[in-house]
């Protein structure tokens, strides 16, 4: 019944939070451990107050335990089909001070882009963004605005949709959960970084997941697509380092086939 509730409201709203998946014993060492990760590793070129890092899994493997949750894992199927993967993994701190960002939607539907599906998309589910609440996410503190129902929409406000980016939305809300929660979303919902106001960091670990039909090529260092899409035309794009085989002979056997394809 839960799982149910859970695939209606993602196909309603575009959104839902799954409580409890890291168990609070655990939570302290593993944020402890993120924000060290998070500040040897941080990109430099990120907006200022934002601790970011891509490919976090190949420098940090806290939440590995974890990305393979059965929870999360039968919600992921019912929407994606039976064979997917995970496609980023992402450190990103909300510090205080962060000011609020602009209203877009995740890779594959960000129009800015160079490897994006083209607006008008079609109304199906192609990709998953979860986010991992490492601190409680409020008002306060940055938890991440969204417009619920927005994942129905063809475009988004990075494709000249009509819709400011930066200007507040009326039906916006802030997502709000304990630590230990994941947000999940489907990729395509409208949501924004939300401002920090308090004294602490909002401390999050983005991981998205794909099908097993989305080229994730032009994510990929040194990939011909990155090259074609990329590089050949001057575009912007996310890039996902590969994985060191060290790094994933350690992982726990359930999570392997779902990162299997970023082995170096």
């Amino acid at each position: 019944m839960m799982l149910e509730r859970q695939i209606q409201a993602m196909r309603t709203d575009g959104w839902c939070v799954l409580d409890g998946i890291i168990p609070g014993d655990r939570l302290n060492e593993v944020r402890h451990r993120v924000i060290a990760s998070t500040n040897r590793h941080r990109n430099p070129d990120a907006p200022a107050n934002i601790g970011h890092v891509s490919g976090f899994l190949k420098y940090d493997q806290s939440l590995a335990p974890w990305l393979a949750d059965r929870r999360l894992l039968e919600l992921s199927g019912a929407l994606l089909g039976r064979h997917f993967r995970i496609s980023f993994t992402t450190a990103t701190i909300n510090e205080p001070g962060n000011d609020r960002g602009g209203w877009h939607a995740d890779w594959p539907f960000n129009q800015r882009n160079a490897g994006h599906v083209p607006a008008p998309y079609p109304d199906a589910v192609m990709h998953l963004t979860t986010i991992w609440m490492l601190s409680s996410f409020t008002g306060e503190n940055g938890g991440t605005l969204i417009v619920p129902g927005s994942h129905r929409k063809d475009n988004n406000p990075t494709g000249n949709n009509g819709v400011s980016p930066d200007e507040p939305h009326p039906n916006e809300l802030n997502v709000t959960g304990e630590a230990g929660s994941v947000l999940v979303m489907d990729s395509r919902l409208w949501h924004s970084t939300a401002a920090n106001t308090s004294k602490d960091p909002r401390v999050a670990v983005v991981v998205r997941y794909a099908p097993w039909w989305l080229n994730l090529n032009v994510l990929r260092p040194g990939s011909e697509d990155r090259r074609l899409l990329v590089d050949e035309t001057g575009g912007t794009e996310n890039l996902v380092p590969s994985l060191p085989r060290d790094v994933f002979d350690g992982l726990p056997g359930e999570l392997k086939p779902l990162v299997s394809h970023w082995v170096e």
